[in-house]
């Protein structure tokens, strides 16, 4: 892909044009949260020459957008599976069995962390707090939250959403 290719579809580049009118004359950049989703909902991923066409959308500088990419980790800087397990690694989900869950999780998928499983379906990523600390060990998929994870909670939400 190179920013030659990357173009927004009309009804896409629509909305981005919403959103920047949402913001006064010269704070175009205050846009670039939302339209990093939606680039992400399109795409999948958001590859640095997205990142590029959205520099040159919102008339800002590349490395503006890399910044904010690159801190959250809810965006995707490769190619990710049709699931993304966001999966909580601080100290209360840890103390709560997290570790003993979250070696489980990936013995079932085969992979790890950062890995995609072959068949495009999961990929696993660590996360510093889901904000969830009195519900660990856990994990989120998009916007749904799994919470008391144990093993066997785990195997039916892998096999549940591999069907």
């Amino acid at each position: 892909m190179t920013t030659d290719t990357i173009v927004f579809s009309k009804e896409l580049l629509e909305k981005v044009k919403e959103i920047i009118g949402r913001y006064p004359e010269g704070r175009q950049k205050s846009a670039l949260l939302p339209v990093l989703h939606l680039a992400q909902q399109e795409y999948g991923w958001v590859s640095p020459e997205i990142m590029d066409y959205i520099a040159s959308l919102l008339d800002i500088q590349p490395i503006e957008v890399y910044e904010v990419a690159t801190f959250y980790t809810m965006f995707h800087l490769e190619p990710v599976g049709k699931n993304v397990i966001e999966y909580c690694r601080t100290g209360p989900c840890c103390t709560m069995g997290g570790e003993e869950v979250y070696r489980h999780l990936l013995d079932k998928l085969e992979i790890k962390t950062g890995q995609t499983t072959p068949d495009g379906n999961f990929t696993v990523k660590e996360v510093e707090c889901l904000a969830a600390c009195g519900w660990g060990p856990c994990f989120q998929i998009r916007e749904k939250f799994y919470t008391h994870l144990t093993n066997e909670k785990v195997d039916e939400i892998i096999n549940d959403l591999s069907k």
